[in-house]
């Protein structure tokens, strides 16, 4: 089950360098002028979690697997991008991809680096990609719903529902608020999420400082914090530049460049565990002798669900899972001590899986 993650940013706000650390590569080209990443970069990182490790520990397995997290390095917007200024139409088609934005914002003072307005104010660009957003938006759904009208006529029950929705989203966006924000009902979930309208994606504010500034943040990333709350989205703060260095570096030297620094861990970790909880995703693990392997599922997946993640006919055929919560693993010093001291359990069907929990599944083929 993979999940994507856009970088989006007006240009010259640190973006395709945020890219190239977070992903450990140089394939996305950090310049200073608009528009130096032409196609969207593409990137996957694993997903830090110290869990595993310990898991993997125990059980003696051979290989580690962590999940992975893709990142989607989408060229600078700029105003004007849902009228298809700067390559928008291009990049707008981009963001539709994704789970999630990551909207990265400049929050940094620099006289050698371009802003394409002149000017340091990350609420103003958060403003204008949300503008450009919301715009994009209203014109897709007043295409989408002109070419609903024969289908309406004929009382098409889908086409019924999907104009409903549209028209929900169309009302919210005109009263100048994203489409987000629209209360939708469980019947209805499904059908929301296939309109893939960019407003109704979550948006995580990464907020990128100044080396010096990377642990308190500053009056700018302050601002953001205050919007973000407002809005009900959730920030960061990272220095690009920090991050950067740390991706040069080997697993120990990069740890004494961190504590050295005042950080407890690399923004990677921040930036990927803002994103779980604003996916609200969760992890659980396989063990054994051959491999510990991380997997991610949605909060409050059922067992069956949780089983097709790793391949369709072990959702298809389910019969049972056997699971041990992650502690029980830990203290009882793996599975057999975890089964002796009755700390094993055998669920069916209905069963939600819990975040860290460990899990052996048992299927028809």
């Amino acid at each position: 089950m993979g999940f994507k993650m856009g970088i989006v940013g007006l240009p010259n706000v640190g973006k395709s360098t945020l890219f190239n650390a977070l992903t450990k590569t140089a394939s996305a080209q950090a310049a200073n002028f608009p528009f130096c990443t032409i196609e969207p970069n593409v990137g996957e990182v694993g997903v830090p979690d110290a869990r595993l490790d310990k898991l993997a520990a125990i059980a003696g397995s051979k290989q580690i697997i962590p999940t992975r997290m893709t990142f989607v390095d989408i060229a600078g917007l700029v105003k004007g991008a849902s009228k298809g200024e700067g390559l928008g139409n291009q990049f707008l088609a981009n963001i539709r991809e994704t789970d999630a934005i990551a909207h990265v914002l400049r929050c940094f003072e620099d006289g050698d680096v371009t802003h394409v307005d002149g000017r340091v104010d990350p609420v103003t660009d958060a403003e204008v990609i949300e503008t450009e957003l919301m715009l994009a938006d209203l014109e897709s759904i007043e295409k989408r719903r002109a070419n609903l009208v024969r289908k309406l006529k004929g009382n098409d029950k889908e086409a019924q529902q999907q104009d409903r929705l549209l028209a929900a989203a169309q009302a919210m966006l005109e009263d100048g608020k994203p489409a987000r924000l629209v209360e939708i009902d469980a019947e209805d979930a499904k059908a929301w999420k296939m309109l893939q309208l960019l407003t109704t994606k979550p948006v995580l504010y990464v907020c990128n400082v100044g080396e010096s500034e990377s642990v308190e943040g500053n009056e700018h990333s302050a601002k953001v914090a205050e919007m973000a709350a407002a809005q009900g989205n959730s920030h960061v703060i990272i220095s690009a530049q920090i991050e950067e260095e740390i991706s040069q570096l080997e697993a120990e030297e990069a740890q004494m460049f961190l504590e050295e620094m005042g950080l407890e861990e690399a923004g990677l970790d921040r930036l990927i565990r803002a994103g779980y909880e604003l996916l609200h995703l969760e992890t659980y693990f396989t063990v054994g002798p051959k491999e510990a392997r991380a997997w991610t599922i949605r909060t409050g997946t059922a067992a069956p669900q949780a089983a097709g993640v790793i391949h369709g006919d072990f959702e298809k055929g389910f019969i049972r899972a056997e699971t041990i919560a992650y502690e029980d693993f830990i203290a009882q010093g793996g599975e057999q001590g975890a089964k002796e001291a009755g700390k094993m359990r055998a669920e069916g069907k209905s069963y939600v899986v819990k975040d860290g929990d460990v899990l052996h599944f048992l299927f028809n083929t």
